[in-house]
């Protein structure tokens, strides 16, 4: 369970990604004068670092420790990708100034339609900025962030969202090269002009991974593989068994819960976007901590639908610090949080030195012999 956006403190080379301070869960915590977070308190989250509200416990249901991210970046694919045994040695390409000219002419050559915007933008505020321009002359709303994103926003109205997949497919094949982004992303919105909103029909068009996933690797060997929210996306669709499409973070809880019912072994992957697209990227630290407390909240009924030789884990990609002026993902450390029933209780798993670690756990719970990075902690909580 990947709590998208939810770092736990500056990596030591935060300082060559502008991210000194950031600390996305102990600073929204100081923010609002503490979380009320009692699962995660029973877990060990506040032994991991000092989190206003929640206390250190001797003994904590799950065993606890913090990663750190190998891969260059600090965004959704690479930290997922990570996750999943593949580390970049060299991070996606970003336009702090919009992308190259000659590269928008080819997307609209192609794609048959004007271009408005390319520039690094927040996806709410472009709308409402460039939507009229949008409606009058069909132009797609092309824009960036600080992360490798091409995203394109049309009204339903004008491009309905299968014309706009396709229109993303054609730019995905275009973004190759030295212009491989780690994301194209559908953005579709609807509304009037005085009241522009995105619709749930986002999709991404990830790039391809040059090793496999650890997941694919299971579905070889017939592992069931569920997607849940947008992992399916981030995974380039690669190595998944089933793809459970949900909205939000209760829709995802909702759907991770009843997969436990469903399937009795395999791997479900679920990640909870709205910490990160609702909240990390609005600075909305308020939301972010109700939503934290909702999340912990719905946990106990996940944790009760767990069989003694089922695992949870529970991580981040990256941070998104909402009380920082950045409105951008922020290079952090990310919390591992990771429980059985019956398991021994309070143990520190320390720093780990990689994502690959979740990743490589998992192919050695299921046996998956491959030479994947990282180092397993099955041993360390068994």
């Amino acid at each position: 369970m990947v709590l998208d956006a939810c770092g736990i403190g500056e990596l030591p080379d935060a300082d060559k990604y502008g991210d000194e301070g950031s600390a996305t869960l102990q600073n929204t915590a100081a923010t609002v004068g503490g979380l009320n977070l009692p699962i995660l308190e029973s877990f060990g989250l506040g032994n991991i670092d000092t989190i206003q509200g929640l206390d250190t416990v001797n003994d904590s249901r799950a065993s606890f420790g913090k990663m750190a991210e190998k891969s260059a970046g600090k965004d959704s694919t690479s930290g997922h990708w990570e996750h999943f045994g593949v580390i970049l040695e060299k991070p996606f390409p970003t336009y702090p100034d919009g992308f190259p000219e000659s590269l928008i002419k080819k997307f609209s050559e192609q794609s048959g339609y004007k271009v408005v915007g390319n520039e690094p933008a927040s996806g709410t505020e472009i709308i409402v900025r460039l939507g009229q321009t949008h409606l009058d002359t069909q132009a797609l709303i092309v824009y960036t962030s600080a992360d490798s994103v091409f995203q394109i926003a049309a009204h339903e109205s004008i491009v309905p969202p299968d014309e706009l997949y396709r229109i993303c497919g054609i730019a995905r094949n275009l973004l190759t090269g030295e212009h491989n982004v780690g994301r194209v992303i559908a953005r579709p919105f609807e509304g009037r002009p005085d009241g522009f909103v995105r619709t749930p029909r986002r999709k991404d068009f990830s790039a391809l991974p040059a090793s496999p996933f650890v997941n694919q690797k299971l579905v070889e060997a017939n592992i069931p593989v569920i997607a849940i929210g947008k992992i399916y996306e981030i995974m380039a669709g690669l190595g998944i068994s089933e793809k459970i499409t949900a909205s939000g973070n209760d829709d995802c809880m909702d759907k991770t819960i009843a997969a436990l019912d469903s399937y009795s072994s395999g791997l479900i992957m679920t990640n909870l976007v709205d910490f990160d697209m609702l909240w990390g990227h609005r600075n909305d630290y308020k939301s972010f901590a109700n939503g934290l407390e909702i999340f912990d909240a719905q946990l106990e009924n996940l944790i009760g639908k767990l069989k003694d030789r089922d695992l949870l884990i529970i991580t981040a990609d990256h941070g998104c610090d909402p009380t920082t002026p950045s409105t951008d993902h922020s290079r952090e450390y990310v919390p591992l949080l990771v429980y059985r029933p019956g398991m021994p209780k309070g143990i520190n798993l320390g720093i780990r030195e990689s994502f690959a670690d979740t990743g490589k756990t998992i192919a050695d719970i299921f046996k998956i012999d491959y030479p994947f990075p990282g180092k397993s902690f099955l041993g360390e909580i068994q």
